[in-house]
């Protein structure tokens, strides 16, 4: 029998020079479709699959390559003389190489306003189903799903023959290809029908990057996308300038465009170790930078600063003042980029949809000890308030108490913010118990906190966080409400004068 290779991709990249080689190396080539004509018209000799199969492509090519020529040829075990004996007696030759690649599913879906049957068409059936087939019978057929292994296969193809430990990893290849194309139909599939929580939850991700550690030097890390990217990730954001991002940075990052991504005026993040440390929103983007600088200088020092706005030159003359780990904005002016990079560390991003808010569905996930825990993005934004005090907040302390809470709610709990007016003044976070937090917050305020307004991210268990507040001169007060406990919150507002909202929404972040 003559060597055979099956050869058929919608990524054609180097095929014309593979299959001079694979003719060189004296196989006999099979092609479909697009592929079959490629090689073709490069004047390298090739078969067209019904010339294997004596049965016409059909259904508009939906059928081509299930056929019993085909897998039979893949499948039978060379060393087995009872597989050999049948493939002689129903003369079907073997097919000892397999180049393919798939339908272009993720492609076809990325594309705006994409009708349904048009995706479910570019569902590759023949594809997945070869790939399977030789990749199973990998001792005897070499099977290539990715282009970037066409050097080594042929490397070695060109020595003699590829080695076990070679098919081995090329098995594998192709059942993670595989995989992954299976994850993207039925995620695509998922949230067509609005499944928020399958019995069976399956996930897929694209390898960005090696990372030269993790949270720690000594513990390794990578980073990844989802398969099926959000533009407004942070992982699709373009690097101007700095080092490589570390794991800290994509977390610490990540925080702080989520915050950002609540607010629809000029406003600057700035984060340190995933907590916000300063914010505010402004009539222009250097008016919030330097506010927000100011609500916490001693934080701000190499932590990490996100924009909704285009960074000016203005703004970058005071950013490069300090060290900071990342600027990240939807723009920077030319002036401005030649500002930032005189600081030849800092990282300096660009995020065009930064100003976007997260897509609906969005899910969050947090790995435990043998498997993962899942649920909804926290896209609440505490709207409606329920006035429960005597004193009753005005417009002004009703928009710096709104402020205050998107805040709170990207703070780690237990949390507690003091803002005045769209800047926040003191931050408190992280801490066993809430009225530490409320200490914390009032002891690292800038400046006077008389007339200033406090956000919890969850009710007051006790009056103890009112009283605190009132020495601080606190005025008003907006939080969840529900404990059983709330009316000594209250009457404690109202011996103080302090106005007091409930939302009625917990923002616990863990």
């Amino acid at each position: 029998m003559r060597k055979r290779a099956l050869v058929s991709v919608s990524d054609k990249t180097n095929i014309e020079n593979i299959c001079k080689k694979l003719d060189n190396l004296g196989y006999e080539i099979i092609s479909t479709g697009g592929t079959y004509s490629a090689i073709k018209n490069a004047g390298i000799k090739v078969l067209n699959i019904s010339e294997i199969t004596n049965f016409p492509e059909c259904l508009d090519g939906r059928v081509k390559t299930l056929h019993p020529a085909v897998h039979a040829g893949l499948l039978a075990m060379r060393n087995n003389e009872k597989h050999m004996e049948q493939l002689n007696k129903l003369q079907i030759n073997t097919i000892d190489v397999v180049i393919v690649n798939l339908y272009p599913f993720k492609q076809t879906i990325m594309k705006e306003n994409i009708e349904f049957q048009e995706a479910v068409e570019n569902i590759d059936i023949g594809g997945p189903t070869m790939l399977r087939s030789a990749a199973k019978n990998f001792q005897d057929v070499i099977v290539i799903v990715d282009p970037n292994d066409y050097p080594k296969v042929f490397e070695e193809l060109e020595k003699g023959d590829v080695c076990l430990d070679t098919r081995k990893y090329l098995m594998y290849k192709v059942y993670q290809h595989t995989a992954v194309y299976d994850t993207m139909i039925s995620t695509y599939l998922r949230k067509q029908l609005g499944i928020d929580f399958p019995d069976n939850l399956t996930l897929a991700y694209e390898k960005i990057e090696q990372m030269r550690y993790g949270e720690n030097p000594h513990q390794m890390a990578a980073s990844y996308s989802e398969v099926l990217p959000i533009k407004n990730s942070l992982l699709m954001a373009t690097q101007l300038n700095g080092k490589q991002l570390s794991y800290n940075n994509i977390n610490d990052t990540n925080g702080a465009i989520e915050l950002l991504k609540e607010f629809s005026l000029p406003t600057i993040v700035a984060v340190k170790h995933a907590n916000p440390c300063g914010v505010s929103s402004a009539n222009n983007i250097f008016e919030a930078y330097v506010n927000a600088y100011n609500s916490d200088p001693v934080s701000i020092y190499g932590g990490i600063v996100a924009s909704n706005r285009e960074i000016c030159a203005e703004t970058a003359k005071e950013i490069v003042k300090i060290f900071l780990e990342i600027v990240i904005a939807p723009s920077f002016s030319e002036e401005a980029i030649k500002i930032l990079k005189t600081k030849a560390n800092l990282r300096v991003l660009v995020l065009k949809d930064l100003d976007k808010p997260n897509e609906k569905g969005t899910m969050d996930f947090k790995k435990c000890y043998g498997g993962l825990i899942m649920q909804n993005s926290d896209i609440s934004d505490s709207e409606t308030l329920n006035i429960v005090t005597q004193n009753a907040p005005d417009d002004e302390q009703i928009a710096s108490m709104k402020f205050a809470m998107k805040v709170v709610k990207h703070c780690k709990s237990n949390a507690i913010v003091i803002a005045k007016g769209q800047t926040t003044m003191g931050i408190g976070v992280g801490q066993t118990n809430r009225i530490w937090a409320t200490e914390q917050s009032v002891s690292h305020s800038i400046g006077s906190t008389k007339g200033a307004v406090l956000a919890s991210d969850a009710f007051f268990p006790f009056d103890d966080c009112v009283e605190a507040a009132a020495k601080a001169g606190i005025t008003a007060i907006i939080q969840p409400g529900g404990s059983v406990r709330d009316i000594e919150s209250i009457d404690a507002c109202n011996r103080h004068g302090i106005a007091m909202a409930f939302t009625s929404v917990r923002h616990f972040k863990h």
